[in-house]
């Protein structure tokens, strides 16, 4: 039995232990501890496998990521933010596409941003497709030494289907004959198909999708991990004459098709632009064009907008029929929208950058770093609307205000590390950079808790004199119960009935749940709270409540 069919064989065992948890815990919603419990088995296995097989993966980088994975799968016991659980679920799947660039042989700190697509991309095709070459290509079954336990198993199975159709001959007869015992049988054996479909279902696909991620990233598209590839010999020196056996012209075969494996891994590797040709990649002039180009037009908007972009409630107060939401709301998405898009012009065009003169790198740093700087000013600007519209004279803090400043932030961040990598000439260790800037600006929004700073900063606004909407707030995630309680007796009349309603059904809902499955923090402090508060909501006047 060979390496490649052991490896797939520890693949499948893995494989089904995790289709079994996957059923017995994720099935159960909301998550919360089920998610760390299957993440953590999850890494034990990836720890099992790169410890059997591919000792060779084994690096700091990777024991970094598989930490990255236990806490933010740790964090669904933490928080209840729906905004949050959505943030790790895409955290969690981005590394462990980042994990999967090792059976490529590309190292994941030195991976560009383009790897990273591609292992995303790369680990869906294999969780989807790859189980097929695990189970019909990787492993030779004929090679499989039955001994134990699987010696036996085929005249276990066939011994199985010859007593079935008997035990139910005989198990009907012994039912029509006495009641006491279809009782039993009726007790015994009373589950819906629908309940056996959703078993197997979940089993199958969490089965299935292990199965194909393990296979992409330790056994990947060759047997071997990277070789050094062999200079080709000398025009001037022909070949020596060998007399091969067969055995050897085999293993000669093997040598050139792995070579060849090399080969095409490592261009992946190194993969840059002299894969284009010459027309399609940018020099001097087409660099100096295009971020010249739209640096004045940066230039242009912050100058003739200065007013508009930095006069505040003022100008707002000065421009007849100018609404503050009109200024704030449209000012705010169109900017943050262009923030976002510079990255990925300046990565594209940096990375078609022709590398045969030194001129070329030095027009494209200070264009960049003059477009940086422009930008800077208008995400100041854009963070300047924010504030104004949820200040004391606008209308409060919510979600889709709060989200959008944290990736304002995160950009900020990246953008630094640009600066810091890219235009210093370390683009390698852009990718790997912002993939952990990314993580941290994530686990710092766990520890500042939105939900709750966002119901503590529109209770601070109404004790300034603002609308208080009751309703909104009352609707965010089970972080924001201990706050609105706390704030309840200062709410009038209309706001009270809105918390109090909804706070009452969230108790209702949740007083049934008790799975061990579902815990989490924020809901059992919740909980714990609503059931000491109940009677002071139930207790509001003219307000139905549960």
């Amino acid at each position: 039995m060979n390496e490649r069919t052991r490896t797939g064989l520890e693949i499948l065992r893995a494989a089904v232990l995790m289709g079994i948890l996957g059923d017995v815990l994720l099935r159960q919603t909301p998550w919360g501890l089920n998610v760390l419990l299957f993440i953590a088995a999850l890494v034990a296995a990836l720890v099992m496998l790169t410890v059997r097989r591919r000792i060779e993966f084994w690096t700091p980088q990777l024991l970094g990521l598989n930490a990255a994975l236990v806490v933010f799968a740790a964090m669904f016991v933490w928080r209840d933010s729906i905004e949050l659980r959505v943030f790790d679920t895409f955290a969690i799947l981005l590394i462990l596409a980042v994990i999967s660039l090792q059976s490529l042989n590309i190292q994941p700190q030195i991976a560009g941003a383009f790897h990273y697509i591609a292992g995303t991309i790369w680990s869906g095709i294999n969780a989807a497709f790859s189980p097929f070459l695990l189970v019909f290509s990787d492993v030779e079954w004929k090679s499989v030494q039955q001994t134990g336990f699987t010696r036996h198993l085929i005249p276990l199975l066939r011994g199985i289907l010859i007593a079935a159709p008997l035990l139910l001959i005989f198990g009907a007869l012994f039912v029509a004959a006495d009641s006491a015992f279809e009782g039993i049988v009726d007790r015994t054996f009373s589950f819906l198909p629908e309940t056996v479909i959703e078993h197997f279902f979940f089993f199958g696909f969490f089965a299935w999708i292990t199965a194909g991620f393990l296979r992409g990233a330790f056994i990947g598209i060759s047997k071997q991990p990277a070789i050094s590839i062999v200079p080709p010999e000398s025009e001037s020196e022909p070949a020596k004459p060998q007399n091969l056996s067969v055995t050897d012209i085999t293993d000669e075969e093997e040598k050139t098709q792995q070579t060849a494996e090399s080969r095409s891994t490592n261009s992946f590797a190194n993969f840059d632009n002299s894969v284009f040709p010459h027309g399609f990649t940018l020099g001097a002039v087409e660099v100096s064009v295009i971020l010249g180009l739209i640096n004045l037009l940066f230039l242009g908007f912050v100058i003739v907008q200065i007013p508009y972009l930095f006069g505040g409630f003022e100008l707002v107060q000065n421009t007849p029929d100018f609404k503050l939401a009109e200024y704030a709301r449209r000012g705010f998405g169109e900017l943050v929208a262009v923030s976002a898009l510079v990255l990925p012009v300046l990565m594209v065009s940096h990375w078609l950058l022709r590398k045969d003169g030194s001129s070329n790198g030095r027009i494209f740093k200070v264009l960049a770093v003059i477009q940086i700087g422009l930008l800077f000013v208008i995400m100041i600007s854009a963070a300047q609307r924010l504030l104004l519209l949820t200040g004391n004279l606008g209308y409060g803090l919510t979600t889709v205000r709060f989200y959008p400043m944290a990736f304002m932030v995160l950009l900020a961040m990246i953008f630094l590390w640009f600066g810091a990598t890219v235009l210093r000439g370390n683009r390698h260790h852009f990718a790997w950079g912002a993939l952990w800037i990314a993580l941290l600006v994530l686990g710092t929004l766990h520890v500042f808790n939105p939900d709750d700073f966002i119901v503590k900063t529109n209770l601070k606004l109404m004790q300034e004199g603002r609308d208080f909407d009751g309703d909104y707030n009352a609707s965010l995630s089970d972080d924001a119960v201990p706050e609105l309680l706390s704030g309840f007796q200062q709410m009038d009349g209309d706001d009270k009935c809105d918390v109090a309603r909804r706070l009452s059904f969230r108790f209702t809902q949740q007083k049934g749940e008790s799975d061990f499955r579902s815990f989490n923090l924020s809901r059992s402090r919740a909980k714990e709270l609503l059931d000491d508060y109940l009677s002071e909501l139930r207790s509001v006047g003219d307000c139905e409540t549960y």
